[in-house]
């Protein structure tokens, strides 16, 4: 039973004759969501399109996992942290892959190992 004591079939009538349709996406492999600060994978996920006066809303029911993304990373910048810290070319492609791209934070970090 649903909330206020309806039962299926009368709330789909009553959704019909709203104009209200709702249709579930069968055989769903993988959705990916692409965000600038990474992805979120839904490897397994139930989908549903409801349509309601000419629009079709999509829910997604499901665990995603969370990949951050890895910022691309200038050589100029890679080339400024070690000159700055003296530090390896890989070394310095390290830390500003940890610091997400902050110049200021990778010679930091690099030259607080010294």
């Amino acid at each position: 039973m649903l909330p206020g004591n309806i039962n299926p079939k009368q709330m789909k009538a009553m959704m019909k004759k709203m104009g209200m349709q709702i249709d579930p996406i069968e055989n769903v492999e993988k959705i990916v969501i692409t965000t600038p600060e990474g992805t979120y994978t839904f490897d397994e996920a139930e989908v549903v399109g409801m349509t309601m006066q000419g629009v079709t809303t999509y829910q997604v029911t499901g665990t995603p996992r969370f990949d951050a993304a890895t910022p691309a990373i200038p050589e100029e910048d890679v080339a400024m942290v070690q000159e700055q810290t003296g530090a390896s070319e890989q070394a310095s492609r390290d830390a500003l892959a940890a610091t997400r791209g902050d110049i200021a934070e990778a010679i930091l970090r690099l030259a607080s190992h010294d």
